[in-house]
């Protein structure tokens, strides 16, 4: 993407006060982009912002330790859009999925970029830096930023990098880790990531009420199609009885499948609001993004995400199990 990045440089010429914002309910990808980019950006002497719809999961507190990521309320923050020159999006291509942000994004008059690795863009951006074939948006965002600086790849920067792209490489055993990735984190690493400590305060500090979670999910495992589609099921009732929230069910979809013999897995969560979300995962050559656009999301081949609006739990689960009927080998 040299013509993209050489863009960016020219845009970062002109511009002096930049937002960056991912999408609702940021994974490691999504925050440690935008802690990368604020810290690289602020090391050229931008005035950089990170306003994010959502709150930052309990797990990623550890990346963000100056307290930077903003936690945007339209009332007390809407001001901050009006003075910037750039707005950079991160880990999302549509706006939807930036929530109570979008309309601000949207409005603003502001230079737009988008960078992100998942497929079929919205049009919002002045500048798109999109590359589906990348593990990760870290991924993009190494090679920008070295592009831009070959020496910008500081510790801090480094730790929020490998944070993002072990996290969507599913801790490098998804399909799309290859050499030049491995080459990208041994850099990381070089530069002062802890490949041990970010695995641990990302991955093993569990409370005892989401792994009682984890337990009566697990418990709810069933099978379809000859065991080939299996799905898990969280109610809002599980919430209740065990003090958690939607964030503390993260990567609990893999288990789905993980299961013999599955080739897709499914995890069905109800939500307030009638709202249920639906986390998709396949193997081999199941593209498994399209049954997600069936249902009004989308993402990855293998690992995609929607929401259903207006519908019951068990409608929406036996609606989605028809269809990934068809899609199962």
């Amino acid at each position: 993407m040299t013509k993209e990045f050489e863009q960016f440089r020219s845009i970062l010429e002109t511009s002096s006060n930049v937002i960056l914002t991912t999408h609702i309910n940021p994974d490691a990808d999504g925050i440690g982009c935008e802690l990368a980019l604020a810290s690289y950006l602020t090391s050229k002497g931008k005035t950089v912002t990170i306003a994010n719809h959502s709150e930052t999961p309990d797990n990623l507190q550890f990346l963000d330790s100056h307290r930077q990521v903003l936690h945007f309320d339209p009332a007390k923050h809407s001001n901050l859009f009006k003075s910037v020159d750039l707005i950079c999006v991160l880990d999302t291509n549509h706006p939807d999925r930036l929530a109570n942000v979008k309309p601000f994004v949207l409005e603003s008059k502001a230079m737009k970029v988008c960078i992100d690795h998942h497929l079929e863009p919205g049009t919002f951006a002045d500048l798109y830096m999109l590359d589906e074939g990348s593990t990760a948006t870290g991924e993009i965002l190494y090679n920008l930023i070295t592009f831009l600086d070959a020496k910008a790849i500081t510790s801090e920067i480094a730790e929020y990098l490998y944070a993002a792209i072990m996290t969507d490489t599913g801790s490098f055993r998804y399909p799309k880790t290859d050499p030049d990735i491995h080459r990208i984190i041994a850099h990381l690493i070089e530069a002062g990531a802890d490949p041990t400590i970010i695995y641990q305060k990302i991955y093993d500090q569990n409370t005892p009420q989401r792994l009682r979670l984890l337990g009566m999910t697990l418990a709810t495992l069933k099978t379809e199609c000859s065991g080939k589609v299996v799905y898990m099921t969280i109610d809002g009732q599980m919430f209740a009885e065990t003090g958690t929230s939607e964030a503390d069910t993260d990567a609990f979809v893999p288990y789905a499948l993980s299961v013999e013999g599955a080739q897709v897995g499914l995890l069905f969560t109800e939500l307030e609001d009638n709202v249920t979300k639906i986390s998709f995962r396949s193997k081999g050559n199941i593209w498994i993004n399209k049954l997600a656009r069936e249902c009004g999301g989308n993402g990855h081949q293998h690992a995609a995400g929607a929401r259903v609006h207006n519908a019951d739990l068990p409608d929406v689960v036996h609606s989605v199990l028809e269809k990934a009927k068809h899609y199962v080998q």
